[in-house]
């Protein structure tokens, strides 16, 4: 995947007028038309930006109740599906001919549709959809896998943007308050240049080190950031970008997001290189969804499947026959899960994922 495009995502987090040129790169490399991303939250109205046919229609879809009655969007918001997936496939015949936006969409040309959607650590939904022309046929497996391996970036990217409001960043100080998350910016080699006051109140976890820089209290958690330091020191892209933070005697566990400050957003944040920011999860003894799961962790929609099923105590070979896959892929995802939630062995990654329940987000038009 290119790492213009990659910069350009994190970038848009912080200046969302550059979304639609960034929607347009992603309709490029998914043969798409058009692109949009919408931000939902309890008690806020729904935000949005978009490019293509869709631009004349986003100032009515976000004013009036279209979105609301739309049979699509109800049931992309209830599914949340984990990966990019064919909208269609969720809908009867009758729903797709009957649906508000559909219909409107259709008068445009606009045939196929693929989404995801992205539940955010602090209670906001993002939710992505592309849509081809009418008559270039639906999505293909190259489609979904280009759209899924930039599913990461945009999870982070829409974190940062759901806080700000799809609003600009306005410097460093304005932009880490109304973020209202623990936050701090670091150089490329991780001295601390700034931090906001719920950053500072964590002392617990965040422990300043020699030269200004900074660890993790939690020594995995640490280890993980440290490497991903280094990877931005040396220009390169670090293993994990989303690193779990075990629960403390006095604090919840966390998920510490790791976001390069490109283009603009170094210009905004005074020439910072790292956005650090964290999110707290509650303990529940409730089974994480695979969605959750590739939201937190960056897992692949295969890697999440198998650790929903392993977080219910099932033996390896048990969680795999229920993923459809054999035991030796098994071995070869749960590896690739151990190095992604910083755990080392199953019991351990069981206890983690066990802690790992977001508050529901109530769902519009439903």
């Amino acid at each position: 995947m290119s790492d213009d495009l990659i910069d350009k995502i994190y970038e848009a987090a912080f200046v969302p007028d550059l979304w639609p040129d960034v929607l347009e790169s992603i309709d490029a490399v998914s043969d798409s038309v058009a692109g949009s991303v919408f931000l939902f939250a309890d008690d806020q109205p729904v935000r949005g930006r978009t490019v293509g046919p869709l631009q004349d229609l986003l100032g009515e879809f976000l004013v009036s109740d279209t979105l609301q009655f739309s049979t699509a969007v109800s049931r992309m918001c209830a599914v949340q599906p984990a990966s990019f997936v064919d909208v269609d496939s969720f809908l009867t015949t009758e729903e797709i001919a009957n649906d508000p936006v559909r219909i409107r969409l259709r008068a445009l040309g606009i045939g196929a549709h693929t989404c995801t959607a992205i539940p955010m650590p602090s209670g906001e939904l993002a939710i992505f959809v592309f849509q081809r022309k009418l008559g270039d046929g639906n999505y293909g497996r190259a489609h979904f896998d280009a759209l899924d391996g930039l599913r990461p970036t945009m999870a982070r990217a829409s974190l940062i943007a759901a806080r700000l409001g799809l609003e600009r960043a306005q410097g460093t100080v304005a932009a880490m308050t109304a973020m209202g998350l623990p936050a701090a910016i670091l150089s490329s080699s991780g001295r601390v240049l700034a931090a906001n006051p719920l950053f500072e109140a964590m002392e617990s976890i965040f422990l300043p080190v020699a030269m200004g820089g900074l660890a993790i209290g939690d020594a995995e958690a640490n280890r993980l950031f440290q490497q991903a330091i280094l990877a931005e020191r040396r220009e390169v892209e670090p293993s994990v970008r989303s690193i779990p933070v075990a629960a403390g005697t006095d604090t919840p566990p966390l998920i510490l997001h790791f976001l390069p400050l490109r283009r603009a957003a170094h210009e905004i944040f005074s020439g910072a290189d790292i956005l650090v920011a964290a999110t707290a999860v509650s303990a529940s003894s409730v089974v994480p969804s695979p969605s959750l799961l590739m939201g937190l962790f960056d897992l692949t929609p295969a890697e999440a499947r198998l650790a929903s099923a392993l977080s219910q105590g099932r033996p390896l070979k048990d969680a795999a026959a229920s993923s459809n896959i054999t035991v030796k892929t098994g071995r070869s995802y749960l590896e690739r899960i151990f190095a992604k939630t910083g755990t080392r062995q199953q019991s351990q990654l069981v206890a983690l994922l066990k802690s790992t329940e977001l508050p529901q987000l109530p769902m519009r038009g439903k």
